[in-house]
Order: structure tokens, then C-alpha cells, then sequence
């Protein structure tokens, strides 16, 4: 399968000046290149004007490549939300979701163009898995956020005390730690420094996963201090064999024992994923055995309102529903929040992601094709 075109974004910072050095220049031209993209968010030679102008085009032709091109984009929530349809070198489709909060704004990334993990609820999981990104193909969606706050090209979206991107979650298109390798390598460049990276504490971002074990133990290990989000949706091995196919490989038991483990080793609360489908997953009793899982845990809970996905048999449960296994789970001493929803408009919230074009009249920013 053909890889996508080498990026300084894969790189570390000595291999960034070996390549720069390869060229047959000084390496500190790579910490130039460094910092004109991750510190001014900037790819075009134009703008690099501490470097010699007949040096740009060649050093960024061969170390900065476009990787990610906007097929659509889409805003909803009055500009607070908007979602990317990017479509890679190779013709792969992935989406990419922006979203401005009064205190924060985070980009939800995608770490693979479509999903294996073929949870039935979820349309991401229904489409199938494409391939795995690489570390700049997830990079350069951060980027390009930071470019949309910088040039601040949403007029009427609402204010936010930041105008970076001060939260990152992997929570779109794929399962992260089936990506592990360019994952892990994509939170330490996101993490690192300016000019090495992009300097997003590491506390502020979220790797998410339906529960590969062996995955959740290494990245127990490896020193980092991100959340993880563990995509749950049932209590019960019986229903979560169907609702998170995985299942049938690591039961809850396993899947919760490993979580236990990250949260021991970086001192991070697990936040526990749990998509609330009508008389599906929802039932008192599933509450009170969810509460019962993870009392006397560092965890807190997310439950989601189920988004509405094309031709799917579920929905959301109702809001009374809702409110009564929210109440059972903090019974059990356990901290639950019901997911604010963002995004649900332009099929930008958790599970629709699809990476195909809209069809309907909505609010389209822009389209390249």
C-alpha cells in the first residue's frame, strides 16, 4: 500500500535536520521549518521569510507536503462547530471536527479513514476500515485548526476565551490504539514543544479505544499523561458482544481491569464512554450494574445521547430515561455527566462520522471540488 509522502510532522527533530542536512543545507533549517509550522501554522514558502527565497520551494516541497485536502466543510451551532471531509494522497476519506467552547476549544482527530471495530450503532464502524493515518496525516488536522482560529475565518462563531486549539481528543474516525505506533507518536508531537511540536499539554488530550487490552497496558507504560476514554455502552458481556464486536475477545472484566491499570499509572481519571440507545442499553438495572463496576474507581462517566445515524434501528433513549440511570450511577459515589452534544446537525457528533459528502442543504463553508 503506498504510504503517504514524508512530512516533517513524522519526524523527530534530529531526523528533521539529518533530512534538511541530505539536502545539502544547514540543519538549522529545519528548526526554521519547525517552527514556521508548528509555531506559525504555516506551510507556504511565501511566508517563510527567514529563509534564503531560493531555499523554500525545495525545502518545503520535500519536507512539508500537502497531506490533507478539503473536500467539504461544514458548520453548524452558529459557527461553534465545524467539521472537515479531508481527503488524503491516496483518495482515502476521513473527517475532522472542530468544536469552540466559552472556556476551551477542542479538535476531535481522526487516527484511521474509517473504523474495523464494526460496532453496529456507530456509522464510522459500519463503513469499514480504509487505512491507518499517519503521525502528520493526525497532526495536520490539529493544524489546520489552529489555522481556522488564527485567521479567523468564522465571523459569527461564538467567543472562546482561547484562539488555539487547547484540547485534542482521538474520538473520530477510527479506533487509536489499532494506529498504536503513529498514536503515540502523534500525542508526543502534538505535546511537545514549539519548534519540536505543537505544545498542547498532554493532560489536555484524549486517546479513546473500545477496549484492546494488550493496546491499553502498553499505553500504560509509556509514560503519558493523556485521558483515557474507554467506549463501554454496556455492563454486560451479553450485550456488549453485540454493541462492541471487541467484546468477544476482552470481556468488561478484562477491559475495565486494564483501564484500572492506566489510571494507576499516570494518575488519570478513565473517562468511561456510554451511548444511550432506547430499551437497547438503558435499563435501571444496566445502571445499577454500570455504578456497581466502577464504584471506589478513578473514573467519571459520559453518557451519550445516541445520534442519529442513516438507516440505523436505534435512537436516544428518552430524556426521563436519561436523568434516572445518570441518578443510579452517582448513587454508587460515581461522577456521570450527560454529554452535551455538538456537532449532530452536520453528522459531526460522536458516532456519525462517515466521511461521506452531505447531500442536504445546510450550512456549507466551502467545497473543493
Amino acid at each position: 500500500m503506498p504510504y503517504p509522502p514524508r512530512h516533517l510532522a513524522d519526524l523527530s527533530m534530529a531526523e528533521r535536520r539529518d533530512a534538511v542536512a541530505a539536502l545539502g543545507e544547514r540543519p538549522f533549517r529545519a528548526d526554521q521549518l519547525s517552527r514556521h509550522y508548528f509555531g506559525r501554522h504555516t506551510d507556504r514558502p511565501e511566508d517563510m521569510t527567514d529563509l534564503p527565497a531560493a531555499l523554500r520551494p525545495e525545502l518545503a516541497g520535500e519536507l512539508l507536503p500537502s497531506l490533507l485536502s478539503a473536500d467539504e466543510v461544514l458548520s453548524c451551532d452558529g459557527g461553534g462547530t465545524r467539521k472537515w471531509l479531508w481527503r488524503l494522497f491516496d483518495g482515502a476519506l476521513m473527517e475532522a471536527v472542530l468544536m469552540k467552547y466559552p472556556d476551551r476549544v477542542t479538535m476531535c482527530v481522526s487516527s484511521q479513514a474509517g473504523c474495523g471495530m464494526g460496532c453496529p450503532f456507530c456509522a464510522t464502524g459500519q463503513a469499514g476500515l480504509t487505512r491507518n493515518l499517519s503521525i502528520a496525516e493526525i497532526v495536520s488536522q490539529v493544524v489546520e485548526g489552529e489555522r481556522v482560529l488564527a485567521s479567523g475565518r468564522d465571523p459569527k462563531a461564538p467567543p472562546t476565551a482561547t484562539s488555539r486549539v487547547s484540547n485534542v481528543v482521538f474520538m473520530g474516525m477510527g479506533e487509536p490504539l489499532a494506529n498504536y505506533a503513529r498514536v503515540v507518536a502523534a500525542v508526543r508531537r502534538l505535546s511537545a514543544p514549539v519548534p519540536e511540536g505543537l505544545g498542547i499539554s498532554q493532560r489536555a488530550i484524549t486517546v479513546s479505544t473500545v477496549g484492546l487490552v494488550p493496546a491499553i497496558k502498553r499505553l500504560a507504560g509509556e509514560r503519558l499523561t493523556s485521558r483515557l476514554a474507554l467506549s463501554l455502552h454496556a455492563p454486560d458481556d451479553e450485550l456488549r458482544d453485540e454493541l462492541v464486536p471487541v467484546n468477544r475477545r476482552w470481556k468488561v472484566a478484562e477491559v475495565l481491569d486494564a483501564a484500572w491499570e492506566y489510571a494507576a499509572a499516570t494518575g488519570r481519571r478513565v473517562s468511561v464512554e456510554y451511548a444511550l440507545i432506547r430499551d437497547v442499553n438503558d435499563q435501571p438495572w444496566r445502571a445499577d450494574l454500570l455504578g456497581s463496576l466502577l464504584a471506589g474507581h478513578l473514573v467519571h462517566v459520559n453518557l451519550i445521547p445516541l445520534n442519529p445515524t442513516p438507516g440505523s434501528k436505534w435512537t436516544a433513549s428518552r430524556p426521563g430515561v436519561q436523568e434516572e440511570f445518570a441518578e443510579r450511577i452517582a448513587a454508587h459515589g460515581v461522577a456521570v455527566t450527560v454529554r452535551d452534544t455538538r456537532g449532530r446537525e452536520i453528522d459531526g457528533a460522536c458516532g456519525q462520522l462517515a466521511a461521506a459528502p452531505d447531500r442536504r442543504n445546510r450550512d456549507l463553508i466551502g467545497r473543493t471540488r
